[in-house]
């Protein structure tokens, strides 16, 4: 896509020469990928904090439980549940560690190395060049820059 120098986007933001549409649109793919990874990854928090903030709960309905007269129900609730593994020998911090050291990090390392070695390092040229496409050049609040 060619680009007006005075009305158009940043250096940052232009294809380099000899970038096709294909690649453009496979970065574009790999980003928008990684963005749903980002997605999931906050739902990976939002797990993380909610059992965490769960099992925190649970002395109070153990407490409440004991108080109700129910000792051996709240005995089997502090035993069975309050700290236990959300999975085979883990919580969820060790979920969240092991996502962020592995497929996380490799899908980012992967994600910069394809802009690096196809873009110059160039983030979000897709997005940019249908930015272009789609603004009314001239007019207020469509402007290509800040």
């Amino acid at each position: 896509m060619t680009f007006n120098d005075d009305d158009g986007p940043d250096a940052a933001h232009r294809r380099p020469e000899g970038v096709t549409d294909e690649t453009v649109e496979a970065l574009g793919k790999l980003s928008e990928a990684l963005e749903t990874v980002e997605r999931a990854r906050g739902r990976l928090y939002d797990l993380h904090q909610l059992i965490g903030h769960a099992d925190l709960m649970l002395d109070d309905a153990v407490a409440l439980l004991r108080s109700a007269g129910h000792g051996d129900f709240a005995d089997r609730v502090q035993r069975d549940l309050v700290g236990r593994n959300v999975i085979a020998g883990r919580w969820t911090f060790q979920l969240v560690e092991d996502f962020d050291d592995g497929y996380y990090a490799l899908f980012r390392e992967l994600d910069r190395a394809a802009r690096d070695q196809f873009a110059q390092g160039r983030r979000h040229l897709f997005e940019a060049e249908m930015k272009e496409r789609r603004r009314t050049h001239g007019r207020p609040g469509h402007e290509a820059t800040p």
